[in-house]
């Protein structure tokens, strides 16, 4: 596999918040079209791993290659007009915007003309947002704004989309139709990198994974590699 294969290929990542060391070295790729699983406990240094990537944590170090680029100094905007797309833990829904507002606010023809995730798909992938077009995002429920949060990041037409947390807090149904859904991005071709407590699941869903301890890498590889170690369950406290 060749570099230009890889949408992220970052090296050596640190980073810091304020004298808080967070990230300590750390290596991922992620290919064109890949699931990449990122497992760990909390406060192990996923999010900041995201976060780094997309470039809303200013005190970094190393290298990150996106598409090809030189991202280590990008602003998320740059990052996001690369074509990665984010649906954050907490959702992000603006709350004083109806649903369409929310939705049409993010749709932009992709970086290659690419227009196949419509307002029309995405509601007919999530038909329970056709029913509440008008309701404000505050009077959505959980699973409603997740479902908001993950079409409007589809509708900028990403080849990479992250996923933190996508199914925390919703009920049981809900979950359901959310991995339903990340299994048809993973089909379409959008590459993913997944971040969920559901350990089992995101290695179901996933080409590869990576799982953090305090920062640093302690176990990689495919899928099923890591479903297969006997480290996994001790490093997720489980």
């Amino acid at each position: 596999m060749t570099v230009n294969d890889f949408l992220v290929d970052a090296k050596g990542l640190h980073a810091w918040y304020s004298s808080s060391h967070v990230l300590h070295g750390i290596d991922i790729q992620i290919a064109r079209g890949q699931t990449v699983g990122l497992l760990g406990r909390n406060g192990m240094g996923k999010s900041t791993l995201i976060r780094t990537l997309l470039g809303h944590v200013t005190q970094r170090e190393g290298n990150i290659t996106l598409f090809g680029q030189d991202a280590s100094k990008f602003q998320p905007h740059q990052v996001a007009r690369l074509g990665v797309a984010y649906v954050p833990e907490g959702r992000g829904v603006f709350p004083n915007l109806t649903v369409r507002e929310n939705l049409l606010m993010s749709a932009r023809p992709g970086q290659d003309g690419r227009n196949d995730w419509t307002y029309e798909r995405v509601l007919e992938t999530f038909p329970r947002l056709a029913e509440r077009l008008g309701n404000m995002g505050n009077q959505l429920s959980g699973g409603e704004q997740q479902m908001v949060s993950i079409g409007r990041a589809l509708m900028t037409h990403p080849e990479l989309i992250i996923l933190d947390e996508a199914t925390e807090g919703l009920a049981p149904l809900i979950v359901n139709e959310i991995w339903n859904v990340i299994s048809n991005i993973r089909d379409s071709g959008i590459a993913t990198l997944i971040v969920d407590r559901d350990y089992r699941r995101v290695l179901a869903h996933s080409d590869s994974a990576i799982v953090l301890q305090k920062g640093l890498v302690e176990l990689s590889g495919s899928a099923e590699h890591v479903a297969s170690d006997s480290a996994l369950t001790k490093l997720l406290g489980v």
